[in-house]
């Protein structure tokens, strides 16, 4: 009788599937797998205590992990801090808002707030500079609107499936409760992200503004501030102008908020992290 050959194909292939799985299930049965994201979690801080992984990769794929059970609503900028930009307001009013604000895209209203009839791109207006007779209407880019409960997976998938950057977000009523970009989504897993007008420490922190008046950074030494505008503050106490702004307060300023200092009046630009990260600055008409 002829000797049988070597087990090959199907059948071969499929003992070799169940041995990698009984092996599987030994591995797993003695040393078993988190059961929760917290013992997930735990997995990934002991696997960087090991120098398997960097704590870059880490907090990366902590972030991932996370945002599964994160929602649009819990991201959001709030609707009465969004900035937002009226159909009919003139074009020096518009560029003032882009300059002050240095966001790339805004909602755009009509006649109230709640009604988002699309959204401008900054670099659009540029349009309006070489053809003043364009409509600012045709400039409009659609607004997605999306619920206060989209799960941030789902958004993040949709801002790369169609592009879109910004997205209105909607309360169960129907109104706006505030927008959420996917830069705002992918900090959640990655940390802050500087962008252009993000400026290294020694690349400065105060900069001149076409209408007078400056952008100062809430990190600023209080003593360059000094120096920059003349002023006497103490630095005893706080190292930043945000700082000493907020003791000040009683509180950590949020955006359209002012204060007044030596003739000088701050109002905060833009937060984050609980903190400002950009004031306005504007010297006070003086007295007679």
């Amino acid at each position: 009788m002829a000797d049988h050959p070597p087990s090959s194909g199907p059948q071969r292939g499929l003992r070799l599937a169940d041995k990698r799985g009984f092996l599987q299930k030994l591995v797993e049965f003695i040393n078993p797998g988190p059961d929760s994201k917290d013992e997930l979690i735990e997995t990934l801080a002991e696997a960087e205590d090991n120098d398997i992984i960097n704590a870059e990769s880490r907090v990366m794929l902590e972030g991932v992990i996370r945002i599964a059970d994160m929602t649009a609503g819990d991201v959001m900028v709030a609707a009465p801090r969004m900035d937002m930009i009226d159909i009919d307001a003139p074009y020096d009013d518009l560029l003032h808002l882009v300059i002050d604000t240095a966001h790339s895209r805004f909602p755009v209203y009509e006649s109230e707030r709640e009604n988002i009839i699309g959204i401008l791109l900054a670099k659009d207006l540029l349009k309006l500079q070489r053809a003043p007779e364009l409509n600012i209407r045709a400039l409009l880019r659609p607004a997605t609107f999306v619920p206060e409960s989209k799960g941030l997976n789902d958004l993040l998938r949709e801002f790369r499936g169609n592009r879109n950057h910004l997205a209105i977000v909607i309360d169960e009523f129907g109104r706006v409760a505030g927008l959420i970009t996917i830069e705002d989504v992918l900090e959640e897993i990655v940390g802050e992200i500087e962008d252009e007008f993000d400026v290294d420490e020694d690349a400065g922190d105060i900069f001149a503004l076409a209408d007078s008046t400056w952008r100062v950074g809430g990190d600023t030494p209080i003593e360059r501030i000094n120096e920059a505008f003349g002023l006497k503050l103490s630095d005893e106490d706080f190292d930043t102008i945000g700082g000493l702004i907020a003791h000040t307060m009683g509180h950590v300023p949020k955006r359209g908020e002012a204060h007044q200092i030596e003739g000088l009046r701050f109002t905060v630009l833009h937060t984050k992290g609980g903190a400002v990260k950009w004031f306005k600055v504007a010297q006070l008409p003086s007295e007679p």
